[in-house]
């Protein structure tokens, strides 16, 4: 070895730089690459509109009702989806880690993630649409006079992002719920404790937490939603949500200065959302994301 390796090994160490922190800098540096480096670069291009002052892209945002309400309607699909595959991922999960078949029913029911958000689209729109087998059995059974509309509106994204979000959710509240120890339910039920009491006093606190971080990646993934509102749902209209207003701006009217106001100001929404549910996450609890491992 040569003497002034020694040294300067030595001196990286008393700074914190040993081998295994060296190996974080090339995925460091990817991740400047590829994140860091595009938000600056939209946000300098959000104050640099084609006239007015550095604010007007953001003013004229505001200004639009038909821009400023994508906001809201993206709100409306993001939250009461994410609701949704939350608390059908929970009772999936718990019941998925007492099965027998635990690997095979997971590959079930994470196989829509691997079909994309086009195909599962597409998928829906055979299934779900007028002349769809779902319009023609009801038809045929009795149960309805005319085909529903269940495509071409919210309720058409709104079904296309719990298809590709619940298998997310299912995982990551799977995740914790393996992480529990069960030696704790075992001790709960020789004191006389059922089921329901297991659950709410011991298994729900433990994996509240995870449940919060489980609810910020659903509504970030469901917040950005694109494919689904443009193929299922109606972009002038119920679903036209931020994301299109930001692609139309920038690649319609190649207002790139607006289009990046607005994705600076999906991505200010996103960040509210989410720190808002981890501050709540950490009145409730301040501890690691899971306990009562064995």
């Amino acid at each position: 070895m040569n003497s002034n390796e020694a040294p300067l090994r030595t001196y990286l160490a008393r700074k914190g730089w040993d081998g295994v922190t060296l190996l974080v800098v090339p995925a460091a540096a990817l991740g400047i690459i590829l994140f860091a480096y595009p938000c600056v670069y939209g946000l300098i291009l959000s104050f640099t509109p084609k006239t007015g002052g550095i604010f007007a892209s953001y003013a004229a945002f505001f200004k639009d009702p038909f821009l400023y309400q994508t906001m809201f309607k993206t709100l409306w699909i993001a939250l009461p989806v994410t609701l949704f595959n939350l608390v059908i991922s929970l009772p999936s999960a718990l019941c998925v880690r007492l099965a027998r078949r635990q690997r095979l029913l997971t590959t079930i029911l994470v196989l829509p993630i691997t079909l994309g958000t086009v195909l599962v689209a597409e998928g829906l729109l055979d299934y779900l649409g007028p002349e769809g087998w779902v319009n023609r059995v009801l038809l045929v059974l009795g149960i309805i006079s005319v085909p529903m509309r269940l495509v071409h509106n919210y309720w058409g994204v709104f079904l296309s992002l719990v298809v590709t979000g619940f298998p997310f959710a299912f995982l990551l509240t799977l995740s914790y719920l393996s992480g529990l120890d069960r030696g704790l339910e075992k001790a709960a039920s020789t004191l006389g404790a059922g089921p329901a009491r297991r659950f709410l006093h011991i298994i729900l606190p433990l994996i509240l937490p995870g449940l919060a971080v489980t609810f910020c990646l659903c509504f970030v993934d469901a917040f950005s939603v694109f494919p689904s509102a443009v193929l299922l749902g109606a972009p002038a209209g119920a679903t036209r949500v931020i994301s299109i207003a930001a692609y139309n701006a920038a690649f319609e009217q190649f207002n790139y200065s607006l289009g990046s106001a607005i994705a600076i100001l999906m991505g200010l929404v996103q960040l509210a959302i989410v720190s808002a549910v981890l501050a709540a996450r950490r009145i409730i609890y301040n501890g690691p994301l899971t306990s009562g491992k064995g």
